[in-house]
């Protein structure tokens, strides 16, 4: 099964290198594996003690920070390197401060690369965040003495482990992960069904993070004087269904005002021309264009407020759900007190069917299932009193995931 793994990686290569010709993130993605191994050669020695997280997108990256952090309390001399696989998690992290020494893509898994690369330096504590496993890599780093680790592990039944020819890669796993730290208890219940009895349910460490969202300033600029003590309902990491289920909103109730922020700031272009009387963020000057206008709408066309502004918000609708993109960060939203509403595909999402439970979000098949809703919640303030006090509970009633994990690593 080795050999045809390796013969997946090359095909992966190779697939990449064609896609890279009329995908710009692809391309990047190469450019910035060309250049990884001279980034670790540039900081790092072979006698350097370094704790490694890999995290394939910004999402695993927000999962795995707190865990990292911790370790870096406890290994202060410890050098800190993270590696994604996406652009769209490299490009996030690399412009923001950060505690890691050095910030790559991670070579593509083959032996020769990840010889060359693991080579620049001596891993002590090897983190991947969720379901990433690269088994060259893994075996590569256990060969070494690397203690691995699995954060916010999350396995589900039609993973490859599961199927007639998983047995390798299973076996792979069993080799060469010290633990695997679970999200949900049918995460452990999996793993260990197939012989993975190095597993705990530890919880889901993005609940870490959020609640440290609560203890920094989320003061954003000139958004008091648009909402003028308006019912305020957010779009985060917006798609079509989503700014469509805006756009039903804002016809049927003025009075509401909406602040849309898509996952993508190519959309910006498309929502202004739905809605043409709103503002975008980046053109406003001071808070007196802000007082003197009724506009109903604001577009955020500018990265890193979204987090920040779920904390002006009655209601959150969280984008990704109505369709098999994946639903993006709803607790991000939940931590500050309001209901979240989202599409119902979120298969990988255990945390959104834990919130419904609460009675803190709902979801829904399109967005013209979750309009009525939303209007109706707007305009009921006891409904919307109880879901905003069940979101908040439910985030402070998760365990502090982080802490159990990093005993259990000093331990």
């Amino acid at each position: 099964m080795k050999f045809f793994y390796n013969i997946f990686v090359s095909l992966l290569i190779s697939g990449m290198k064609i896609g890279a010709i009329f995908n710009y993130k692809l391309k990047k993605g190469l450019a910035g594996r060309r250049q990884s191994c001279d980034i670790v050669k540039s900081k790092f020695s072979t006698d350097d003690q370094v704790i490694w997280m890999h995290a394939a997108s910004l999402g695993e990256y927000e999962q795995g920070l707190p865990v990292l952090e911790k370790l870096k309390e406890k290994f202060p001399s410890h050098k800190i390197l993270i590696t994604f696989f996406s652009p769209s998690g490299y490009e996030n992290v690399i412009h923001k401060n950060h505690i890691a020494d050095a910030i790559c893509y991670l070579p593509f898994d083959t032996e020769k690369w990840v010889k060359e690369f693991t080579s620049n330096f001596t891993t002590a504590i090897f983190i991947t965040v969720k379901y990433e496993y690269w088994y060259n890599l893994l075996a590569d780093l256990k060969k070494k003495g690397a203690e691995i680790y699995v954060v916010s592990a999350l396995f589900y039944e039609t993973q490859v482990f599961f199927k007639a020819y998983g047995r390798w890669f299973t076996e792979q796993l069993k080799q060469n992960v010290n633990w695997f730290f679970h999200q949900t208890r049918h995460s452990t219940a999996l793993a260990k069904s197939i012989g993975l009895q190095n597993s705990s349910t530890a919880g889901d460490t993005r609940f870490d993070r959020v609640k440290k969202l609560r203890e920094r300033d989320n003061t954003v600029e000139f958004i008091e004087e648009f909402k003028k003590n308006q019912k305020t309902v957010i779009f985060g990491s917006s798609w079509e269904s989503e700014e469509r289920l805006a756009e039903i909103v804002a016809t049927k109730n003025r009075e509401i005002k909406l602040i849309i922020a898509p996952h993508d700031l190519k959309r910006v272009e498309n929502i202004k021309k739905i809605f043409p009387n709103s503002v975008l963020y980046s053109g406003i000057s001071d808070a007196g264009q802000m007082k003197n206008t009724n506009t109903q709408v604001l577009i955020i066309d500018c990265i890193g407020l979204l987090s920040k502004l779920y904390s002006y918000a009655d209601v959150a609708v969280v984008g990704g759900g109505f369709h098999s993109k994946g639903l993006h960060n709803i607790l991000e939203a939940a931590t500050f007190g309001i209901p979240v509403l989202f599409g119902d595909q979120y298969m990988k999402n255990p945390e959104a069917d834990d919130l419904i439970a609460h009675h803190g979000g709902k979801s829904f098949e399109d967005e013209f299932f979750a309009a009525p809703y939303l209007l109706s919640l707007l305009k009921d303030d006891a409904l919307l009193k109880t879901m905003s006090e069940n979101a908040r509970n439910f985030i402070d009633s998760q365990p502090n995931a982080s802490e159990i994990i990093v005993n259990r690593i000093l331990s």
